[in-house]
Parts: C-alpha cells; sequence; structure tokens
C-alpha cells in the first residue's frame, strides 16, 4: 500500500505550489526533465516561483496593505 502524505497548504503556499507546478509541467513539455533531474527541476520550478511572487508583492499593492499602509482603515471606503 502506498504511503499516505497529508498536507495543509497555507493560502499563499497553494499559490506558489500551482505556479510551481506550472513552471514545472513547462519544463517537462520541452523535454528538459527526467528522472535524474526531476528533484532540481522541481527546485528550479519552486525557486522562481518564489522570485515571481516576490516581484509582484513589490509592484503591487492589495487593498489590505493599501489602507494600512495610508492609515486610512475600511470606513475611508465609504
Amino acid at each position: 500500500m502506498p504511503e499516505e502524505n497529508f498536507l495543509s497548504l497555507q493560502p499563499s503556499e497553494s499559490v506558489v505550489a500551482n505556479m510551481a507546478s506550472r513552471i514545472f509541467s513547462a519544463y517537462l513539455q520541452k523535454g528538459e526533465v527526467n528522472d535524474a533531474n526531476a528533484d532540481e527541476y522541481i527546485k528550479k520550478s519552486t525557486q522562481l516561483a518564489i522570485r515571481i511572487v516576490n516581484y509582484t508583492d513589490t509592484v503591487c499593492k492589495s487593498d489590505g496593505e493599501w489602507m494600512v499602509e495610508k492609515n486610512t482603515g475600511p470606513a475611508s471606503l465609504l
């Protein structure tokens, strides 16, 4: 019987995992991944996803970040 794994990812971890899987699948489609280097490409894909997330976080502000930064709170939207 296969070993069971139970995971509970935070929302931001799920976003990174989703992005990494898409990047990894692109490497697969290009034929760059094989059994010998799959772990290396998983790591590379995840690191690239994290770089994209970090860059996005520097150039974009969510509603929550904007309101906290401006000290205006939700009432300012009224």
